[in-house]
């Protein structure tokens, strides 16, 4: 929660907040004292929070900083969510490990989605099921290659992901805030995760841990390389499935029209059918 607020807090400019930025400013975004102004409480509690020391803020509190810090409503959401984990003696996954079944009628939407590249991961990144249309992206690239295939394993051990996405740096830090989000290191299948990875990959993964907060992004466009149509940018939205789930759906659509055109290769469409806009 403390390096989230600190993030947040260096992300708004003064001018943002209506206040002026002045000849020497070192600090980026805004400074404690001016969050605290704007909040309605101590630089003191505001130190606190973001070192970690007081990990009780009252509703009022994260209301009033969210609103200081111009938060989107899935900030606030996220912020809410990281006072409540605070807390040790409550989980929300009551200490179930990763769900790795979906639901029959979850696989009837990807049927559905065809030839959309489209698939479904739980909270550790694992692959559970997918579309034809994402198996002919992922296999050439290696990703489906292990026997229970995770992006985010395959984005910091395979050598290949290096090649398959370009914007490597970006992909990485999606995959990182991906697994902090929700419980976290709190959850023990996900903790031993962090820790496998830590020792594999050392810095790379571990800097990440220790810098990213734990919101990815819902959606964007990334870049893909990929070994019979050479570059995609494909746009991806991800979606949230039941509590009860606890998995993601990602869907993929080009971003342009060569991506659109490749990807009808790739499928056997032909030039100029209907696609997903």
């Amino acid at each position: 929660m403390g390096l989230f607020l600190r993030l947040c807090r260096e992300a708004v400019t003064p001018a943002e907040v209506g206040l002026p930025a002045g000849p020497r400013r070192r600090t980026p975004g805004l400074r404690r004292a001016e969050l605290a102004t704007l909040a309605g409480v101590s630089v003191e509690y505001v130190t606190r929070l973001e070192q970690g020391r007081d990990r009780r803020p009252s509703p009022q509190v994260l209301s009033a900083l969210a609103d200081a810090l111009r938060l989107t409503v899935g900030e606030r959401v996220h912020l809410h969510r990281l006072a409540k984990g605070a807390d040790a003696g409550f989980s929300c996954m009551g200490g179930a490990g990763p769900n790795r079944v979906v639901r029959p009628t979850v696989r009837a939407l990807l049927d559905r989605l065809e030839p959309a590249p489209a698939v479904v991961v739980n909270r550790l990144s694992e692959i559970l099921a997918s579309t034809d249309g994402y198996r002919r992206l992922a296999e050439p690239i290696g990703l489906l290659d292990d026997s229970r295939p995770n992006i985010v394993r395959f984005v910091f051990t395979d050598p290949r992901a290096r090649t398959a996405y370009p914007d490597w740096d970006r992909v990485a830090d999606e995959q990182v805030a991906a697994l902090k989000q929700g419980p976290g290191r709190a959850d023990a299948h996900v903790g031993a995760l962090m820790d496998e990875l830590t020792v594999l990959c050392g810095a790379e993964f571990a800097g990440r841990l220790e810098t990213l907060p734990g919101l990815p992004r819902a959606s964007g466009v990334m870049r893909m390389v990929h070994p019979e149509v050479k570059e995609l940018r494909l746009a991806y939205e991800m979606l949230e499935l039941p509590a009860d789930d606890d998995q993601r759906l990602i869907v993929h659509l080009p971003a342009d029209d060569a991506t659109a055109a490749a990807l009808d290769r790739l499928t056997g469409r032909h030039p100029g059918a209907l696609r997903a806009v």
